[in-house]
């Protein structure tokens, strides 16, 4: 029976395959793409990704239905929640320049599996909010002409009544994503330019809203009379900040184009605090606008604005929210089928998905084929299917997304930068021998029997440390953690905060509702939890992290990406339960093609180090001092005479 068990080693190597991270090239700047985008053109991206539908639909509904006039509220607070979140983005698209978004932030600092995963649903994420979209831009242009189009539809084409199926085929919401795919294999300047069109149009738009609404603004709809400014209390603020948060989630545009950028260090920050910034500001503006002008228990959910602007006697009004709205959904189409096939392309480029999606055409310089392949099932999804139960969907995709790159923020913050061992040369040569002295100021990650060795004279210093190493105020307190390797106590920390925060936002959704716990359990299991989530974040808070001044940080790291984690942990079990069942079976989907197919076909099975490629020598001093040389050595042949390698006996010797 013990036979059939795997060997350790052999489990051991496993796991080490499937949290490999990926190794980046030296310069980061080096595409096949075309990096013509400037900040303006990324935060026009940005703005489309967020203000779409959302602004004039979701106000309205979240107003009436979830939380009255305290949307406004509601806006501010998912507006900073999805700041925690923008700004992890942020740092990642300036340090790592590279298309994938937080596919590729996952893959360089958590493991291979986990970028994988995340990749896997964020592919989901777009398509199913991409038909999403395109049928509610049919639906609202249909809405328009008194629904002629879905009655000869139904009429000359019939309608079922299937389940997962919609009710008619929509050839209209079909045929808008296959324009836009057009428009977007022709390149990103052209994407670019057709967003600003849409863009500035919706902008347009909701100046007019802004102003027109707030000269018709009347303060007593925020009365006592008509329910007070906040009629469900701080619960429904709450609630309408959890659905409110979602209508932020388009900023990853911005990361995911990053490779296209022209200055990405400096327009990836800059383009996403500028966009969120408007974003927001829009959100909370419109918010405050459709509560004056009308009673918010009055609104219609379905089109408050244009019905807003048709009670107060400005029916021609309702035609110009109407182009505004269209407008904003085309931006939102485009950020999609802009940002899917390049984060397609990462995965293919990886080799951890099928090869052919990383094909980019020599004259547009976009992954045409990926373009075009998402695009037709993208177009196939809103042809012919019922995507209504499958929205809630999305939020699990963007929140799981969301929570890793917050935590690939740690990890990396306190990481230390890794230098590789030099490679032998073409010739076949070795390298020429690092230079010793003050000169080589950098430590190597060394692959003998030392790997957690570090030189004493430089371990122990304490002028200098380097991140991921203990903190010279608290070494007294917490010598023994001083014997770990640099970053393993911070990521064994990272993952006993992200444990608690699960277990904290259990007991919080769940305690009272489904587990029924008393209130002396629920109080004791509150502050367990609690604690365990403040003491990983000290434990992390006394290692020495990274800092730079060339490209943009996230400040009071670790705790704002420890908030975003909590936030969105909370967020996730927050969904339904039908939700988590669809997660599950669309992840059990991507780990059969992972193991089927990435597992094997992964570059970087390609740079798995060579043991016997690496040997090492120690030279202790009169001081007490150690140092480590690890050098690349040929593996010599074999001499034809039989006789022993006397090069190779001395060096053993």
């Amino acid at each position: 029976m013990a036979k059939w068990l795997p060997r350790s080693t052999n489990l051991a190597r496993f796991c080490q395959k499937l949290n490999r991270v990926k190794t980046l090239e030296d310069d980061m700047m080096e595409t096949s793409f075309n990096r013509c985008l400037s900040t303006i053109d990324l935060t026009l991206l940005g703005i489309g990704g967020m203000v779409g539908s959302g602004l004039y639909v979701l106000t309205g509904t979240v107003a009436k239905e979830i939380a009255g006039p305290a949307v406004v509220v509601s806006f501010i607070i998912a507006g900073f929640a999805s700041l925690l979140a923008a700004l992890c983005y942020a740092e990642f698209g300036a340090q790592v320049p590279k298309t994938g978004s937080a596919y590729m932030f996952t893959y360089v600092s958590v493991g291979e599996i986990w970028a994988f995963l995340i990749g896997w649903n964020v592919l989901l994420e777009y398509m199913i909010g991409g038909a999403a979209v395109a049928r509610a831009w049919s639906g609202y242009l249909d809405s328009i002409f008194n629904h002629r189009i879905k009655n000869f539809t139904e009429t000359h084409v019939g309608a079922w009544q299937v389940p997962f199926l919609a009710h008619y085929p929509d050839f209209l919401a079909a045929a808008i994503l296959l324009v836009a795919t057009a428009f977007i294999s022709f390149g990103a300047k052209v994407s670019s330019w057709l967003n600003h069109i849409f863009s500035a149009i919706s902008l347009g738009v909701i100046l007019f809203i802004l102003i027109m609404g707030f000269v018709l603004a009347q303060p007593k709809n925020w009365s006592a009379q008509e329910g007070g400014f906040a009629p469900y209390g701080l619960s429904g603020v709450m609630a309408g900040t959890a659905t409110c948060f979602y209508a932020f989630v388009g900023f990853d545009v911005i990361a995911a184009s990053s490779e296209e950028a022209r200055n990405p260090q400096r327009a990836v920050p800059r383009a996403i605090a500028f966009s969120l910034g408007l974003a927001t500001g829009a959100y909370i503006l419109v918010s405050v606008v459709l509560t004056l002008m009308v009673p918010w228990h009055t609104l219609d959910p379905d089109s408050a604005l244009a019905d807003a602007f048709y009670r107060r006697g400005y029916a021609w009004a309702g035609f110009l929210v109407a182009a505004g709205s269209i407008c904003a959904m085309n931006t939102v189409l485009l950020s999609n089928l802009f940002s899917l096939p390049r984060i397609v392309y990462a995965m293919a480029e990886d080799g951890l998905f099928f090869q052919v999606f990383s094909q980019v055409h020599p004259r547009t310089q976009v992954p045409v084929v990926g373009i075009v392949v998402f695009g037709l099932l993208m177009a196939l999804l809103a042809l012919v299917f019922d995507l209504e139960a499958l929205v809630q969907f999305l939020s699990i995709g963007t929140l799981l997304a969301y929570t890793f790159v917050a935590a690939s923020i740690i990890v990396l913050r306190f990481q230390q930068q890794k230098v590789d061992a030099p490679l032998p040369a073409a010739g076949g040569q070795p390298s020429p021998e690092p230079r010793e002295g003050p000169s080589a100021g950098e430590l190597k990650e060394y692959e003998s029997f030392s790997d957690k060795l570090q030189l004493v004279d430089r371990g122990k210093s304490k002028e200098h440390r380097e991140p991921g190493q203990l903190r010279a105020a608290f070494e007294p307190y917490l010598e023994f953690l001083s014997d770990f390797y640099p970053g393993e106590v911070v990521t064994v920390a990272v993952v006993t905060l992200m444990v608690s925060a699960i277990c904290l936002c259990s007991i919080l959704v769940f305690g009272n509702t489904h587990l029924h716990l008393p209130t002396w359990s629920y109080s004791l299991l509150l502050v367990l939890f609690s604690l365990g989530f403040l003491l990983s974040l000290l434990l992390i808070w006394a290692h020495e992290q990274q800092h730079s001044t060339q490209t943009f940080q996230i400040p009071l790291v670790p705790l704002s990406p420890a908030l975003s984690i909590l936030l969105n942990i909370y967020l996730m079990l927050k969904l339904s339960s039908m939700t988590w069942l669809r997660f599950a079976i669309w992840l059990l989907l991507g780990l059969l093609v992972y193991f089927g197919y990435g597992i094997r076909h992964s570059k970087e099975n390609l740079r798995e180090p060579q043991p016997q490629r690496v040997s090492a020598r120690y030279v202790v001093f009169p001081s007490g001092s150690l140092e480590e040389r690890v050098q690349a050595v040929q593996p010599s042949p074999q001499p034809t005479t039989g006789l022993p390698d006397t090069d190779t006996e001395d060096g053993k010797r």
